[in-house]
């Protein structure tokens, strides 16, 4: 299934693959054009909405029952699409905001928070997002469901989740007017162990970060 068919008016609207599929390609499309850097402005905001619209396809996957490939093996779908300019330039235009912390696991007991990165979080689920999205293109929906609703639970479910999370809190401090703590080290380029993790940020002020991010704080 080619681009130029992926929204051919002979498919239902109604039927959960094209629906799934649509919002899929919507964040793919969406977070793409806000790396591209045009309107910084407004980036923040635009992708706590469209990881939250995402998160609604992803519950959706995860409410349905299990879905069967087709095939025992999955067919190949090529080489994965690079990444790393998307990466690269999320990281620029995030900066002041891109490390965050996050408990891996919330059921597993006394886990200390590690440290992550939003741009390394969103080039990791529109990696698993585009994989799927090969197989739906090629006209293999039942393998494309299959891998979307895999994918959720192993992967990019917990990952977009834990990026809302910190957009949503980013956004929350910002518009009530509450300063940002210090951002404590979380330097994911060095190992965790017992090692110090240097300071990645240093303390930023919502003031600092309101405006070139395209968020005001509430009046």
């Amino acid at each position: 299934m080619s681009d130029a068919t992926l929204h051919a008016t002979h498919q239902n609207p109604d039927d959960f693959a094209v629906q799934i599929a649509d919002q899929i390609e919507s964040f793919l499309v969406a977070v793409t054009e806000v790396a591209k850097g045009d309107e910084p402005d407004s980036a923040v905001p635009f992708l706590l909405l469209e990881v939250s619209q995402l998160l609604l396809a992803g519950g959706r996957l995860g409410a349905h029952e299990d879905i069967v490939p087709d095939e025992r093996y999955e067919p190949d779908p090529g080489p994965e699409a690079d990444v790393d300019e998307l990466r690269e330039n999320l990281a620029r235009m995030l900066e002041p905001i891109d490390v965050y912390s996050e408990v891996f696991d919330p059921y597993e007991p006394r886990k200390a928070p590690v440290p992550a990165r939003i741009s390394d979080d969103l080039a990791d689920v529109i990696t698993d997002l585009r994989h799927g999205m090969v197989h739906y293109r090629a006209g293999r929906t039942t393998e494309a469901l299959w891998w979307w609703q895999f994918s959720y639970f192993s992967n990019w479910g917990s990952t977009a989740s834990a990026t809302l999370r910190a957009l949503q809190s980013v956004v929350a401090h910002v518009r009530l007017n509450q300063p940002l703590a210090e951002l404590d080290g979380l330097d994911i380029d060095q190992g965790m162990g017992d090692d110090t993790l240097e300071f990645e940020a240093g303390k930023v002020m919502a003031e600092e970060i309101a405006g070139p991010l395209g968020m005001r704080p509430v009046t």
